[in-house]
């Protein structure tokens, strides 16, 4: 029997990146569910209880850091992976990213072979 599988959070307010991944996802075999701003993502987290979270650093009303940080804090997303995903290339904002809660940091434009190597890494491979 095949169980259902959670969906994957997509967190990016840029609607042109936000198709590209959820496409590319998509075409992977994944489930993915979006939302466009950091308020927006904690409640979808809340709600849907996702395997993985992708999550922009640059987003309104609440960045991805303070996103990030208030769903470590739910009960029961304290283990969900998060990836940070960012236009920044820096020591410094991987740092940030990753003192925040992501456990991993992706710099845009995506690399999907590595994004894909991410994510199995943290939910083994497709069954």
């Amino acid at each position: 029997m095949k169980r259902e599988k959670k969906p994957f959070l997509l967190v990016e307010d840029f609607e042109d990146s936000r198709f590209m991944m959820r496409r590319l996802l998509e075409m992977a075999g994944y489930n993915v569910i979006e939302a466009t701003d950091g308020e927006q993502a904690v409640r979808i987290a809340v709600e849907a209880r996702p395997a993985l979270i992708l999550m922009d650093l640059s987003l309104p009303k609440m960045d991805g850091l303070a996103a990030t940080r208030s769903i470590r804090q739910k009960r029961g997303l304290k283990r969900v992976p998060i990836v940070a995903v960012s236009a920044h290339d820096s020591d410094e904002s991987r740092a940030e990213a990753l003192d925040a809660g992501c456990n991993e940091y992706v710099t845009k434009p995506i690399d999907f072979d590595r994004l894909n190597d991410l994510i199995q890494k943290f939910l083994g491979p497709k069954a």
